[in-house]
């Protein structure tokens, strides 16, 4: 490894550590529902709303974190994003009751929001156009290395807490298990803050202020000798784009960006409502209603961990050599084949056998994790040119998070109304459809630069 891949490395794997406390954020509440649950008589609303209103402040940091990203740099709205998590990871282990804690997990949505955004804006901004696609990816493989920890460690203090030793009847770990579910985030929230202290700003935020040497001592570390003539690069493009006037929400209805847009807001809608969010948030629950104890289900959804983050490597180590369509094709081609698999098994009734359930969501989960879950957000950081890409992302980020919070609101709502066969069929027929619309729309964007993805991508 060159001393220049080194430093990316380095550098995208902090930056990617956003992702981390992204995923151990959004996916540690799926152990804690069934004890809050009973401590606060929640009904099957009340429940919904605990477990997405993370994802609805998620949409306003996503709305406000792309235009603070370029007024104030990439790396100070991440420490922003770190501090948010450490306080919000505080507040909820400590909540005296349900608003409290609804509160304390909406703070922590915003830092949800603005590390989605920035943390792969700042990585594509970063990396050359031969290898982007795997170190944007950095950034999913931490979110889902995130879900695992929060899956892990939910498992771990349940089974810790039953077994009744000195130290842990001293921490009271049987008594307050769900409080140390949502507090042990504290730890990474604290190191991801220190850590961002290593990496520079975006070299691309950097000539978009005017700083070039500060922008060619950056690229000087990840691009040799090409330093100049990528800064140079930037910089045409950057002047083109100027005659355009400063980016706002409006330039985002200009013609030229219509199909950019169009397929931004049709992936981000469609990574969600094919029902990740529902499996990932409600796993242990999905997992007893076919018909297995609560340890048991709680095992099951580490293992869904587990799945989700080898198959995210698999994504990652194909990404720029197979591309970033065949990856959508082969994964929404699984995605809906396991939904309806889902649907014919709870639909079965007592025939249903929990393998089969746990089957198929692992094989929902694996192609997920190859394709729609680390594929997004590479397309995001390509698909836009430099001068709107923050608010652009924000948007589009907006629409995912707005997705993902009503699929985990009405979640509970639609087991109890539609059951479990009808909701997980409705969630395969979107996937159907995603994938029509990913074979005649979707273009591909591997191996090529920001500014070349630009001129092929916009009208102008």
């Amino acid at each position: 490894m060159s001393p220049s891949t080194r430093y990316l490395t380095t550098t995208a794997l902090i930056v990617a550590l956003g992702g981390f406390l992204m995923g151990f954020d959004a996916s540690v509440i799926s152990g804690v529902i069934r004890f809050v649950q009973a401590e606060f008589a929640l009904d099957p609303l009340q429940l919904g709303w605990m477990v997405s209103s993370l994802s609805l402040t998620a949409t306003i940091g996503m709305l406000v974190a792309g235009p603070l990203s370029d007024r104030l740099g990439r790396r100070p709205v991440l420490r922003i994003a770190a501090v948010l998590f450490a306080v919000s990871a505080i507040a909820s282990a400590v909540a005296p009751g349900y608003v409290a804690l609804v509160v304390a997990r909406m703070l922590g949505g915003f830092g949800v929001g603005a590390a989605l955004i920035v943390a792969p804006m700042y990585i594509a901004e970063m990396a050359p156009a031969a290898s982007r696609g795997r170190f944007v990816s950095f950034n999913q493989l931490n979110i889902v290395i995130g879900i695992s920890a929060a899956f892990f460690s939910n498992y771990l203090i349940l089974t810790l807490g039953e077994t009744g030793g000195a130290w842990s009847e001293a921490l009271r770990l049987g008594e307050w298990q769900w409080r140390w579910m949502l507090g042990v985030e504290t730890l990474p929230a604290v190191a991801y803050l220190l850590a961002l202290s290593l990496v520079p700003e975006s070299p691309r935020w950097l000539a978009m202020r005017g700083q070039d040497e500060e922008a060619i001592e950056v690229l000087g570390r990840v691009a040799g000798a090409g330093a100049s003539a990528v800064l140079g690069e930037v910089k045409e493009s950057l002047a083109a784009e100027a005659k355009l006037g400063r980016a706002s929400w409006s330039v985002l209805l200009h013609d030229s960006l219509r199909l950019v847009m169009v397929i931004a807001i049709v992936v981000g809608i469609l990574q969600q409502i094919t029902g990740i969010n529902a499996v990932f948030f409600y796993a242990p629950m999905i997992f007893e209603k076919s018909g297995i104890g609560t340890n048991a289900a709680f095992m099951q959804a580490a293992l869904v961990g587990f799945v989700n983050l080898v198959f995210t490597v698999v994504a990652m180590a194909v990404i720029d050599r197979i591309g970033r369509r065949p990856l959508l094709v082969l994964g929404l081609t699984g995605i809906a084949g396991c939904m309806l698999l889902l649907a014919w098994g709870f639909g079965a009734g007592d025939a249903a056998s929990p393998r089969l359930i746990l089957f198929a969501i692992l094989g929902f989960v694996a192609s997920f994790a190859v394709s729609l879950g680390p594929v997004m957000w590479v397309l995001f950081s390509e698909l836009f040119p430099n001068r709107v890409r923050g608010v652009a992302i924000s948007f589009v980020g907006l629409v995912n998070s707005a997705t993902a919070f009503l699929v985990t609101l009405i979640f509970p709502w639609q087991l109890q109304a539609l059951g479990s066969a009808t909701t997980f069929l409705i969630y395969g027929v979107f996937a159907l459809a995603g994938l029509a619309f990913v074979m005649w729309v979707v273009p591909e964007t591997k191996g090529r630069s920001l500014e070349e993805l630009e001129k092929v991508l916009l009208r102008r």
